[in-house]
């Protein structure tokens, strides 16, 4: 064979380096190799690359072949109904921004829905489809509220994806183990192993896992490294005894009160004051009580308080913080730690027997009352103590929206908390009614979904006021954008007729009446989406 006739009209090659260097900086900066007449510059640097490529792959000795990855672990869920995999594979196509911003227009948000879809496929026990996995994780990246429900569905073929590609690995650090099954209590060898070599989010998942089912092994498993523990990892141990705390925890709280960490004293105090039976809450209700009693000789029984004058080594034990924040006066910043630690059940005794909500009622001398019942709402909330919960929210209808012992809408919504689902819903429907939507925004974050009946008519009613009213519809978005994910999808029915233009009288916005059309529009096909979207998970 003539090699030279081989080649003749090939392009002349260079050394990699050399093109790397034209194409950066441009043919009509840098001659390519093998530009001649008659070709052009860029056509010349191509041919050129593409006979150096050749030669670099030619030169490459084959390796041995990587190991074949591991199958996925097979998941044994039944598989999602037809028309449900298809309205999965619509959620996840749904990205925000893709509307370009601006107006919403009728369309439901569908990355909104997806979390509660999500939730209902899990509760119905379905498995992913393989396709929709990558899309799923993708997801779950861009939003960590998603990563709980959507790993769950996702199940082990997820975790196996995730080893694969970098992008998803929040997914193993998200389930400690990378997926695989925490051992039981019944696994001694398993439990110690993983206890003693594990990484830390495994170790924390372990002992989470224990103490939801044997409280007691869970504590025991903690005792035996305690002293050997870094102060953060201490204290995050720690925090997984709130799950079953128990009187049989109390030795174990008590000797952490001598912690040399100050951050693990203050949890291991405030997880005794949260046992009414414990010594530290019988130490707290003695100094509280010391500190507040009921003044008989005035004409109305009155409350006096007499704060703490200094704070001493044993209030520093048992978590009481000596230092206040700026701004804060040290003795009414004692007070108020002494009295939300102390057991809420010792002040009725204390009060001659009065009930909860006698007690708040009864006078504060010396503008003590904002300090004494701040205090208490935090006492009700760590001792999820719900009769005392409703004295200090007080009616909902009340002038003061919100009760003597609520000072914010955050201590409210906490104070909600401990009360039971239809009890919480109706007490904000009431506050509703009341007080409107303006200050509803946080209450209505800590109801169950979907709402209870009153709340939904509730809210839909305050929604149809504003609008009647002329307000601005963009001041109620935030609730709108509740009410879509939380109504219950049969009230579509009563929306109807809130969906039609209204007539705009001479106090309303400009333009305000379209918008709020188009809102109730959205609303309704959202809910009736929801609808939609419940029954394809109920199919069989």
């Amino acid at each position: 064979m003539n090699t030279t006739s081989a080649s003749a009209g090939a392009p002349a090659g260079g050394s990699w380096e050399e093109l790397v260097t034209v194409a950066l900086l441009g043919t009509e900066r840098r001659t390519p190799p093998g530009w001649g007449l008659g070709r052009e510059a860029p056509v010349a640097l191509l041919d050129a690359a593409a006979v150096e490529t050749l030669r670099r792959r030619a030169g490459v000795r084959p390796a041995r072949a990587a190991a074949r990855p591991e199958p996925a672990a097979r998941d044994p869920r039944p598989a999602l109904p037809p028309a449900a995999a298809r309205r999965l594979a619509m959620l996840l196509a749904d990205r925000p921004g893709a509307g370009g911003g601006g107006r919403r227009g009728t369309a439901p948000d569908l990355m909104e829905l997806l979390p509660q879809w999500l939730t209902l496929a899990n509760a119905r026990g379905f498995a992913a489809p393989p396709q929709a996995l990558p899309a799923l994780l993708d997801a779950a990246r861009g939003r960590t509220d998603l990563r709980p429900a959507a790993l769950a569905f996702a199940g082990p073929r997820a975790f196996w994806l995730a080893r694969l590609n970098q992008e998803w690995r929040f997914a193993l650090r998200s389930a400690p183990g990378g997926g695989a099954a925490l051992p039981g209590p019944e696994e001694a060898e398993r439990v110690q192993q993983l206890w003693q070599e594990g990484l830390f989010a495994e170790r924390v998942a372990l002992l989470s896992a224990i103490r939801a089912k044997e409280p007691d092994a869970a504590r025991e498993l903690l005792t035996t490294t305690w002293a050997t523990e870094r102060a953060e990892d201490r204290l995050m141990f720690l925090d997984s005894l709130r799950s079953g705390l128990c009187a049989a925890d109390e030795p174990f709280l008590e000797r952490a009160l001598t912690d040399r960490s100050r951050n693990v004293r203050a949890t291991a105090a405030e997880l005794l004051s949260a046992l009414p039976g414990s010594a530290l809450a019988a130490r707290m209700a003695a100094r509280a009580g010391s500190c507040v009693a009921v003044d008989r000789m005035r004409g109305t029984p009155t409350i006096v308080v007499e704060a703490p004058h200094e704070c001493d080594a044993g209030m520093e034990r048992d978590g009481v913080a000596p230092k206040p924040p700026a701004g804060r006066g040290e003795r009414s910043w004692w007070l108020g730690q002494l009295v939300e630690a102390a057991p809420l059940g010792t002040w009725p005794g204390r009060f001659g027997g009065r009930s909860p909500e006698e007690i708040v009622a009864l006078p504060v001398a010396d503008d003590w009352q904002g300090e004494l019942h701040a205090a208490w709402c935090r006492a009700a909330v760590r001792q999820r103590d719900p009769g005392w919960s409703r004295a200090l929210l007080g009616a909902p209808s009340a002038p003061e929206a919100g009760g003597p012992g609520a000072v914010s809408l955050a201590e409210r919504s906490k104070l909600l908390a401990t009360l039971g689902a239809g009890e919480r819903a109706e007490w904000v429907a009431g506050f509703i009614g009341t007080h409107g939507l303006s200050e509803a925004f946080q209450l209505l974050g800590v109801c169950a979904v979907p709402w209870a009946g009153p709340l939904g008519r509730a809210v839909v009613d305050a929604l149809d006021i504003a609008r009647d009213a002329g307000s601005y519809p963009w001041s109620f978005s935030g609730v709108m954008g509740l009410a879509e994910r939380c109504l219950d999808p049969g009230e579509a029915v009563r929306l109807d007729g809130l969906t039609a233009v209204p007539d705009e009288s001479e106090n309303t916005a400009p333009g305000a009446g379209s918008y709020w059309a188009e809102a109730f529009q959205r609303l309704v096909t959202t809910l009736r989406l929801r609808a939609t979207m419940a029954s394809e998970l109920a199919a069989p």
